[in-house]
């Protein structure tokens, strides 16, 4: 067997599916830029080649010796400023990915893309999705839109290229060191203190436990059909559920009054005219208030469940598990963290495993 080439392996996503795959045992290669942060890859045995997924001649040096790809790479970023910051990587950068493979020919066996469910749509009312369901999205967000562009790219080089794409749902767990939009979610919740509930998050979404989502992308390496797209999901919430659970957990109040959609509009084009003026990121934009507020992306897992053995944990377990990692890495007020109550709270990450000492010689310092 050959090495497994990573894109994306300093992200959340990534790094989780780098843990597993060295825990098994695998010849792992990431590529990372020069300026990317490797800490989630700390103490791992993996061989880094720096490149950039945009760049197509350093993606080709970085496969050589591979004889798999899981291309991971992305932007989770809802708005930017310049949308060629959150477009480009999408796009371009996985039409690079995929001329590499293809210039690399037979070499090449299997190639796993990461997609997302937002490339699925959204649903309405109780509507839950599938693999089969109708796109409703083109003039959306940044991000939904660039990995719906990505993954059209990705299917349709899967009839000459191995190519299977899985879409992860809400990711949340330990590791998410930026946080993502979805992470940030969690980190709102434990520090917000008004009364109304901020506006930020779809009237319904699947929460996945990273950790889950990372094995689903080892399941469709080892089993996924060439062509074919699968979901990996979690538990279906409402959004004020998702609150109230980590509410449960923590002891910390509930998520309080639900504001109008007119005034989460309002407030996504305040939030953008801030961050153009002062910089940093809007707290919600007015694409994410108009298209997310009264539809959920609540999605199955059926055909993952079924194909791939794909499996997933409570979402309770998950939220729980991410809200430790985040107290004890101080992302939490200290005035909040003392009154949040830790009996549901696991401990935190165990320190990776390495399988070799030869392994253990190339960790990741």
């Amino acid at each position: 067997m050959g090495k497994i080439l990573v894109t994306g392996a300093s992200g959340f996503i990534g790094s989780r599916i780098v843990r597993q795959l060295c825990e098994r045992g695998e010849d792992v290669k990431v590529l990372a830029r020069s300026t990317a942060s490797l800490a989630g890859l700390r103490g791992l045995p993996v061989e880094v080649a720096t490149g950039d997924i945009t760049i197509g001649h350093t993606v080709f040096r970085a496969l050589a010796g591979c004889d798999r790809l899981l291309h991971v790479a992305a932007v989770y970023r809802f708005w930017d400023a310049n949308p060629a910051n959150v477009l480009d990587p999408a796009i371009r950068g996985t039409r690079e990915v995929l001329d590499a493979v293809r210039a690399r020919g037979d070499q090449i066996r299997k190639v796993v893309v990461t997609s997302s469910v937002a490339a699925i749509g959204a649903g309405q009312g109780d509507e839950i999705l599938d693999e089969r369901s109708e796109w409703r999205l083109d003039d959306s967000e940044l991000y939904i839109v660039a990995k719906r562009r990505a993954e059209e790219l990705a299917l349709a080089a899967a009839k000459e290229l191995p190519i299977v794409v899985v879409c992860p749902a809400g990711v949340f767990g330990p590791g998410d060191a930026k946080p993502t939009p979805s992470g940030g979610l969690i980190t709102k919740y434990l520090n917000w203190s008004m009364p109304i509930r901020f506006p930020g998050g779809p009237n319904g979404l699947s929460v996945v436990d990273v950790d889950d989502v990372a094995r689903g992308h080892l399941l469709a390496l080892d089993k996924g059909r060439i062509g074919e797209r699968y979901i990996l999901g979690g538990e279906n919430l409402r959004f004020t559920q998702l609150l109230e659970t980590m509410s449960s957990i923590t002891g910390l109040p509930g998520p309080g009054a639900e504001p109008a959609k007119p005034l989460a509009m309002l407030f996504g084009r305040l939030s953008e005219l801030g961050a153009r003026v002062f910089g940093g990121e809007p707290e919600v934009t007015y694409k994410m208030a108009r298209d997310c507020f009264d539809t959920t992306f609540w999605v199955s897992s059926e055909k993952a469940e079924r194909e791939l053995a794909y499996t997933h944990r409570p979402a309770r377990k998950t939220l729980a598990r991410a809200i430790r990692w985040f107290l004890d890495r101080g992302y939490v007020k200290p005035e909040i963290a003392a009154r949040v109550r830790y009996d549901e709270l696991p401990p935190s990450d165990p320190p990776p495993a390495l399988p070799t000492a030869r392994a253990a010689s190339r960790a990741v310092a």
